[in-house]
């Protein structure tokens, strides 16, 4: 299929083509919910730990006699049920990664940049540079191409080769700057929009083809 592709002042240049198996495919749900679990899987850190009573600081001896006292049994300061003792059955340490099979991941990219087209959420722009690598510039071509509803979190795929761009980008809050070859599934999937590159739609209809 054809879509319209832009100038950076947000006017119609011609037509590029984008892959039918990339770009309007029937998106697979269930691939775009294993992936986002598994992305916010692998970002948790699993470092929340408690003391148990045999780490806690304190004595193990009995704070008093067995019988006599009127009290309730007890062998240590340390018990859960004790002020200042241990935790009973608290977190420790872990791993919460997740492995998702490539070509489920795949599936998932396709799906989301599939749905995204369908919606007409996605733009091609021609291939550019802010030689002067300033924010003020890059806003001027970036507000030209996305609606003013859609500025909020706005993905700007392009190629790796470019630093200058990478550069002016980053102070602007409503746009993330994304290299085609390293897509994750959540930032696409929460995009109000996408705008793409020339050379961005290249890579993405050669790498996720099939």
């Amino acid at each position: 299929m054809n879509t319209k592709l832009y100038d950076i002042k947000g006017m119609e240049k011609g037509t590029v083509r984008l892959n039918d198996a990339v770009f309007k495919i029937n998106p697979n749900k269930s691939a775009i919910y294993y992936a986002l679990r598994t992305e916010l899987a692998n970002d948790r850190q699993g470092t929340a730990s408690t003391k148990g009573r045999s780490e806690v600081r304190g004595s193990g001896r009995k704070p008093y006699r067995q019988k006599g006292t009127g009290r309730a049994r007890a062998g240590t300061r340390k018990s859960p049920i004790w002020t200042g003792g241990g935790v009973a059955f608290g977190p420790k340490p872990k791993s919460y990664r997740v492995r998702l099979p490539r070509k489920m991941k795949q599936l998932s990219v396709r799906s989301i940049l599939s749905m995204k087209n369908g919606e007409n959420l996605l733009k091609v722009v021609e291939d550019f540079t802010i030689e002067s690598g300033k924010t003020k510039d890059f806003c001027s071509v970036a507000t030209s191409l996305v609606d003013e509803d859609k500025r909020r979190r706005v993905l700007f795929i392009d190629t790796d080769r470019d630093e200058m761009n990478r550069r002016a980008v980053r102070n602007v809050p409503w746009l993330n700057y994304f290299d085609a070859a390293l897509l994750n599934t959540r930032d696409l999937f929460y995009a109000t929009q996408l705008v793409l590159t020339e050379s961005a739609v290249k890579i993405l209809n050669e790498k996720y083809t099939g």
